[in-house]
């Protein structure tokens, strides 16, 4: 069984990823089906689009985008899957809908890309991530043209905060055009990490 133009994947895991082990203990961290960062964001390929090549195949892990498997309650009240919902624990996704697929380790797909946040070192402020500046940790081969490499420091474009936890470590997913600055390999500024990120 194959889609045209999608990818059909399965949950690796539960649908929401709203749960963590403390010890022998189990914590609900949401209980609210509509809360987009407690939808689970990694699948399992079951079969690769027919008219698209890719260097993705059955059976690699994904990082996709959380509103593939997330529910939502309709005008009427009514509890509904996605769109992407197919049968079967079973779900379409687009190819723009892919962020990153494991292959001996986390690669970015197709434009995406992923700056890791630093410290700011302001300290009248209550967030303590530094504004639109990160470290490029996972690039891809548009941005490596234009010699912006793993480790760069990089200023991007503004709101472009979509959050993941990679390898327990917290990221921004982007696009290679929301790079605007590329900084080099300063290494005086500090990588920003919660302790939360390194829970998950």
């Amino acid at each position: 069984m194959k889609a045209l133009y999608d990818f059909i994947v399965e949950p690796l895991g539960e649908r929401y990823a709203n749960k963590i082990k403390i010890g022998d203990k189990e914590l609900v961290l949401n209980t609210n089906i509509e809360n987009h960062k407690f939808v689970n964001s990694i699948a399992k390929v079951l079969s690769t689009p027919v008219n698209i090549k890719t260097e993705i195949s059955k059976g690699d892990i994904l990082l996709i985008h959380h509103n593939v498997f997330r529910r939502f309650y309709d005008i009427r009240g009514n509890e509904k899957n996605s769109r992407s919902y197919f049968k079967d624990n079973k779900y379409f996704v687009s190819i723009d809908q892919v962020f990153m697929f494991y292959d001996d380790g986390w690669k970015s797909f197709g434009d995406r890309c992923f700056v890791k946040p630093l410290q700011s070192d302001n300290t009248f402020v209550t967030d303590n991530r530094k504004k639109n500046y990160g470290v490029l940790v996972y690039g891809n081969d548009q941005l490596e043209k234009l010699n912006v490499n793993k480790g760069d420091i990089v200023n991007y474009k503004d709101k472009r905060e979509f959050e993941f936890v990679i390898d327990k470590e917290l990221v921004y997913c982007m696009k290679s055009n929301d790079i605007l600055i590329n900084h080099g390999q300063q290494r005086d500024e500090k990588e920003y990490n919660t302790s939360w990120a390194q829970s998950s």
